[in-house]
């Protein structure tokens, strides 16, 4: 009884009922026909492409990848069955499965095979252009009736919908990294997708095992758009006088498996720079750290440089002064006045972002719950469950002291990120939780 009454407790009741409430899309009822999807394409072979197969291939459901060249075809099956092979070696799955799941895979070269799939979803490079051709070309040989799907984390699914004929059949299903094995898939519902098509990928999403959560269309949807604000303080906060390592710490003891930095390193910081560089550069002061790192060749694990040092391929970070020499001449060189700061106020400035723009999500309708953005984070992002994911976070601290700190980081900044959502000044302002509106 006790251990029903704490507070970890509650918080894993409100995850458990929340990932089932997830489901459920108020103008969606059983009066809706799914559609019957017995065959997949893939569009791109690539580490998302294959772990996008495998989730299919595991769930009985016959995948054709289509890629530009035999050599990424190639590679990518090698890497499928790589995976499926360390399952096999580790006893996780047995012989005959893993030779059954591999004869639901085919490849092809040409988008004419592709034509009798019931569902179609492209996994190719994050660029507006590219994806434009890859729909124009499913819109000439797709069957009628057929799925057409994006995995995009960030771009407009209502303009990617826009290059075909028939935008009532397009929809967002943004798969996690490593797909194979993340639990989260956002739908993303565009303006024009069908009813029935949303209906059937929500179904699909249960029976690959992964949990399904809609999400309307705005810049990084749920997810994305909400960690967007968590790094920016997370990069504010190095340049003002915090360590990385601080930070990191902050996070890992509040129970994420790891700290921006740490994260950053691991994903490479060269991903950004790059992309950065190809749009001519960037003005966001947020961007100078990564940037100067990247110019001493310091790529993050890849390369044993990063904000910390990597020794010997053990990727275990070690705390490097001549990161930490970079961050203070750059901090200096924009002026600011280097302070400390208490492991709670790295906490709040790094978790309230997340809240504050939750918060948005739910008044624009991009999210349709508060429990819906807590089915993202934890599923997602490896928010810790015992906390019950970021909105749940934030009922706990109670609403007034949340918005009291947000206000007080608007005061000190004058960063328009920190700028109240309205729900949360209605909230406080009529004594409800977020939680309230899920009711």
């Amino acid at each position: 009884i006790n251990l029903m009454m704490t507070s970890e407790s509650r918080a894993l009741r409100h995850l458990f009922l929340g990932e089932r409430a997830a489901s459920k899309i108020p103008d969606i009822d059983s009066s809706i026909q799914p559609r019957d999807i017995k065959s997949v394409a893939i569009i791109g072979a690539g580490t998302m492409g294959g772990g996008i197969a495998m989730n299919f291939m595991n769930a009985g459901i016959s995948v054709k990848m289509l890629e530009m060249k035999q050599e990424a075809l190639d590679k990518g099956v090698a890497i499928i069955r790589g995976n499926y092979e360390a399952q096999v070696k580790k006893g996780k799955l047995k012989q005959d499965k893993y030779e059954q799941r591999m004869s639901l895979l085919s490849t092809t070269l040409s988008y004419d095979d592709l034509k009798d799939a019931d569902m179609v979803i492209e996994a190719v490079f994050e660029e507006m252009g590219v994806k434009e051709k890859v729909f124009q070309e499913l819109d000439r040989v797709m069957k009628p009736g057929a799925i057409l799907a994006s995995n995009t984390s960030t771009l407009d699914m209502n303009k990617i919908a826009a290059f075909t004929k028939r935008p009532q059949d397009v929809v967002g299903t943004h798969f996690f990294s490593p797909a194979n094995v993340m639990k989260l898939l956002e739908v993303v519902r565009g303006k024009k997708t069908g009813k029935d098509v949303l209906a059937t990928t929500m179904a699909l999403a249960k029976k690959i095992k992964k949990t399904g959560v809609v999400s309307g269309v705005c810049d990084g949807f749920i997810g994305n758009r909400m960690i967007g604000g968590y790094s920016r303080q997370a990069n504010l906060m190095i340049l003002e006088g915090a360590s990385p390592e601080q930070v990191d710490a902050v996070i890992y003891n509040f129970g994420l498996a790891m700290g921006p930095f740490a994260m950053a390193d691991m994903v490479g910081l060269d991903l950004g720079w790059r992309a950065r560089k190809m749009r001519g550069g960037s003005n966001d002061i947020t961007a100078r750290i990564p940037d100067a790192l990247c110019e001493m060749d310091r790529y993050g694990q890849k390369n044993g440089l990063g904000y910390y040092r990597y020794e010997n391929g053990d990727r275990t970070p070690v705390v490097d002064p001549i990161a930490l020499e970079v961050i203070e001449r750059v901090s200096e060189n924009l002026g600011y006045q280097r302070k400390n700061f208490s492991d709670e106020e790295i906490l709040k400035r790094c978790i309230y972002p997340l809240v504050n723009i939750g918060a948005q999500l739910l008044d624009e309708g991009h999210a349709l719950r508060a429990g819906d953005i807590d089915t993202v984070y934890v599923n997602g992002y490896g928010f810790p469950n015992h906390v019950g994911g970021p909105m749940w976070f934030a009922d706990a601290q109670g609403l007034s002291s949340v918005l009291a700190d947000i206000q007080r980081f608007y005061t000190e900044t004058g960063d328009e990120a920190w700028k109240p959502a309205p729900l949360l000044e209605r909230l406080v302002a009529e004594g409800k939780t977020f939680a309230s509106l899920d009711q």
